[in-house]
C-alpha cells in the first residue's frame, strides 16, 4: 500500500535543499501539510523555519515544541571532491554531530515528534560482493561503513526516549537533474559511457519518487522503526546499469573506465562510491506492504529521463 496520510502534520525537514529534501517538501506541502525548514543561518521571520549550527552545539530548541514528524537528511556530499583527511573529516561530522544534537533535543522537549526518521546510506554495509545485504546483516569495516554505524548510533538519545525512529538506508538515488545518475548522462549521452571496472559490482538503486514515498510510508506505518533499506528490489551489475542506460538514451556503452582509472581519478572515492558491489534488499518496505512504483530498472530509467 501506499502512503495516505489524512490529518494535518508539522513536519521538520532537515537537508530541505538538497535532492530529497526538496521533493519531500514539495509532497508534503500539496498535500496540506506544514513542512517546518531547520537551516543552519538566521531563519527568515514568518517563514517556517528552525535555526541550528550543528558544527556549534546549537539549536533553537524552542520553536522544535509541537512538531509532528521529523526528517533528518543534512550530511555533507560524499561525492563532492576527493576524500582529503578534512573532507572525510566534514564527512563524519557533519552526520554524527548534526544527528546526536538533534538526536538529544528532541529527547529534552516537553513534546516530542511521534517519529524520527534519519538518513543513512547502504555503505553501512561496506563492500560485500555477490551477498544478499537485509537491515539484518552486519556491517562493514570501511569509512563509509563506519561513518554510517556512528551515524545511527547517534540517534540514542531520542530512541532511548521512546520516540519511533527509523534510519532510511539510502542506495543510488535515480533523477534527471541532481544526484549520480545527473552526472552519467553528459558521457553517456555522447556515446562515451561505459561500465566501471569489471562492471560485475552491485548497484542498489532507487527511483526518486519511490524514496519520497517510502519516506511518506515510513512516518505514517507506525510499527516500522530501526533500519530500512530504501532500495529498489531489483538490483543489477554495474555493467547491467551501464547497459541498460545505454539503451535508454539510445548510445552505445563501449568506453570503460578501468578501476586504476576511476582510483587515479577519484582517490579513495572511488572505491567506496564506484567499484563497492552491494546487493541490497528492501526487507522491510516489502513485509511492511510498501509498493515500488519503479521495481525495475528500464522502466524507471525511461520514466526519468521522460520529463
Amino acid at each position: 500500500m501506499r502512503s495516505g496520510i489524512l490529518n494535518a502534520m508539522k513536519v521538520l525537514v532537515s537537508g530541505s535543499h538538497g535532492l530529497v529534501g526538496k521533493a519531500l517538501t514539495h509532497s508534503f506541502t500539496d498535500d496540506g501539510h506544514e513542512v517546518v525548514r531547520l537551516v543552519r543561518r538566521e531563519r527568515n521571520f514568518g517563514a517556517p523555519e528552525v535555526e541550528w549550527h550543528p558544527d556549534q552545539g546549537r539549536i533553537d530548541a524552542a520553536h522544535l515544541e509541537g512538531i509532528d514528524a521529523v526528517v533528518h537528511l543534512a550530511g555533507d556530499n560524499i561525492a563532492a571532491g576527493r576524500w582529503t583527511t578534512q573532507k572525510k573529516r566534514i564527512i563524519r561530522e557533519s552526520r554524527v554531530q548534526g544527528t546526536s544534537l538533534l538526536s538529544d533535543t528532541l529527547a529534552n522537549l516537553s513534546r516530542p515528534p511521534s517519529v524520527f526518521i534519519s538518513a543513512s546510506a547502504i555503505g553501512f554495509y561496506g563492500n560485500r560482493g555477490d551477498e544478499s545485504l537485509t537491515e539484518e546483516s552486519a556491517p562493514g569495516n570501511d569509512f563509509l561503513a563506519k561513518v554510517c554505524i556512528d551515524w545511527e548510533a547517534a540517534t540514542k538519545s531520542a530512541v532511548e526516549k521512546g520516540i519511533r525512529t527509523a534510519h532510511a538506508r539510502f542506495g543510488v538515488i535515480l533523477d534527471a537533474h541532481e544526484g549520480a545518475l545527473a552526472k552519467m548522462l553528459p558521457p553517456f549521452r555522447v556515446g562515451i559511457g561505459g561500465k566501471v571496472g569489471d562492471g560485475k559490482q552491485w548497484m542498489s538503486w532507487i527511483a526518486l519518487s519511490d524514496v519520497i514515498a517510502g519516506l511518506r510510508f515510513l512516518v505514517e506505518d507506525k510499527s516500522i522503526d530501526g533500519p530500512v533499506n530504501f532500495v529498489a528490489p531489483n538490483p543489477v551489475t554495474n555493467a547491467e546499469f551501464t547497459s541498460t542506460l545505454g539503451r535508454v538514451v539510445s548510445r552505445p556503452t563501449i568506453l570503460p573506465m578501468p578501476a586504476f582509472v576511476a582510483r587515479l581519478a577519484f582517490g579513495e572515492m572511488a572505491d567506496a562510491l564506484l567499484l563497492s558491489s552491494q546487493r541490497v534488499d528492501p526487507a522491510v518496505l516489502e513485509d511492511k506492504g510498501f509498493l515500488f512504483t519503479w521495481p525495475t530498472l528500464e522502466p524507471a530509467l525511461r520514466h526519468i529521463l521522460s520529463g
